[in-house]
């Protein structure tokens, strides 16, 4: 009888191979070399006298004693690592490893005001930002939480309020203004070189507008389309075409006249990003106090708002 024991260091490790079904992947997590991780598990599986993956030069993929043994030792690993993540709850200085996927635009418009403050507060804390702006499920792919634009999100999952709502502006330079004019309603863009926008699936955004409570959608045209903010403000800004992009990107460019804005009476609807994370009983430490950072924000946000209320109150 094989009476072998394997340690948590072995665990873990074909864990995060099963996980990726990648070797590569698992030694990026891991912070060691393919080679080294093809080898330990080799001589894991020799140990144990049981194949708990199959290899070829292009796939890997579990066995099924590999995958009767993933589905037991799951459960006890998530268990250790609760319990060590409820140890922060012990130090006056919460550290651990928060990993967050989120659009590269809501990382661009909220990098100095939330993420930077937050890592200044909780230093003993790794913060990990996958900008990715496809559509993931965040469980299968590793993530504590995840970013996402509008408040539709599944029905297993919580959300809180990241950072504060703005609108979505048609913006155009002076130039391109006095060379084409401009719509006067949003059915006109049709008429109109724009800059499109393509997220990873291919699909090309609608730009949403809104009249007397109800949302228009514009499927825009023009010779550019863009996958980056960054981008489309410069397009703009040299007068390709027109943009849609969030109040907090351009801002600066309003100011300074370098973009215009137009259509301003059909885009007064605010929307917002949101943290969303699954509806668990337990959430880890850092997990926890971002998303309390998160709501002492929204609460400073609204404060303005409370103080003429209560000013109000006094007259």
């Amino acid at each position: 009888m094989n009476k072998y024991r394997a340690s948590m260091q072995e665990l873990e490790m074909f864990a995060a191979i099963a996980q990726h079904l990648s070797f590569r992947k698992a030694a990026e997590e891991r912070n060691v070399t393919p080679s080294s991780l093809s080898h330990a598990m080799r001589h894991f599986e020799a140990r144990l006298g049981v194949r708990l993956l199959n290899r070829t030069t292009r796939k890997v993929a579990l066995t099924e004693a590999g995958e009767r043994f993933l589905q037991r030792i799951q459960p006890a690993l998530a268990d250790l690592s609760q319990a060590v993540d409820e140890l922060n709850d012990w130090r006056s200085d919460p550290r651990g490893v928060l990993r967050i996927s989120m659009p590269r635009s809501a990382e661009a418009l909220f990098f100095d005001t939330l993420i930077l403050p937050f890592l200044l507060r909780y230093p003993e804390i790794t913060l990990e930002i996958d900008s990715n702006d496809s559509l993931l499920d965040i469980v299968e792919a590793g993530f504590d939480a995840g970013v996402r634009y509008g408040d539709v999100l599944a029905q297993d999952m919580v959300a809180v309020p990241f950072g504060a709502a703005m609108r979505a502006l048609a913006v155009a330079s002076p130039a391109f203004i006095a060379q084409h004019g401009a719509p006067q309603q949003p059915a006109e863009l049709l008429q109109f070189p724009c800059i499109e926008r393509r997220f990873p699936s291919g699909r090309r955004y609608r730009w949403e507008f809104w009249q007397d409570g109800r949302k228009q959608e514009v499927a825009v045209k023009g010779s550019l389309v863009l996958d980056n903010n960054e981008r489309i403000l410069q397009a703009a800004r040299a007068g390709v075409g027109i943009a849609f992009l969030h109040e907090g990107t351009v801002r600066e460019d309003l100011i300074r006249g370098e973009l215009v804005e137009i259509l301003a009476d059909f885009t007064q609807v605010e929307e917002g990003f949101w943290l969303y994370y699954p509806s668990r009983k337990y959430i880890s430490a850092p997990l926890r106090h971002f998303i309390d950072w998160l709501k002492e924000i929204n609460f400073q946000l609204k404060k303005p708002l409370r103080d003429l209320f209560k000013w109000l109150d006094n007259i």
